[in-house]
């Protein structure tokens, strides 16, 4: 039984073998070949292009997370309308009543959130 492993062995022994390889080679011939030279003002933290106008670890409105975390759950929401739009033809009338009482069920949520300001950013 373990001889049947023996090829995935050798398979992980070369690959991990040629990834250190490549690295070591990378790490050591990459600053005579490499067109990219290092200095003080590449290597600086920048926000837009301009100097940091203040320290990074500022904290965040909590507004910007709530927007954040809606964004991704209507997105999320949207995206089961593709495999639905795919299917639609296999599933018949009864996958467009079901999505109807999605698509219904998001609106009222949407709704629901624009109602409450949650979308407001002042």
């Amino acid at each position: 039984m373990p001889a049947n492993y023996l090829p995935v062995l050798i398979f992980l022994v070369i690959a991990a073998a040629l990834a250190a390889l490549l690295l070591l080679l990378g790490t050591s011939l990459g600053r005579y070949f490499s067109r990219h030279h290092s200095d003080r003002d590449k290597l600086s933290p920048y926000e837009c292009g301009f100097e940091p106008f203040e320290d990074t670890r500022t904290r965040f409105d909590v507004r910007y997370y709530l927007v954040a975390i809606l964004f991704i759950v209507f997105d999320l929401e949207i995206a089961f309308l593709f495999p639905w739009a795919v299917a639609l033809t296999k599933i018949g009338l009864f996958g467009l009543i079901a999505m109807g009482i999605f698509l219904a069920i998001l609106t009222v949520g949407f709704v629901y959130e624009w109602k409450k300001g949650a979308l407001e950013w002042d």
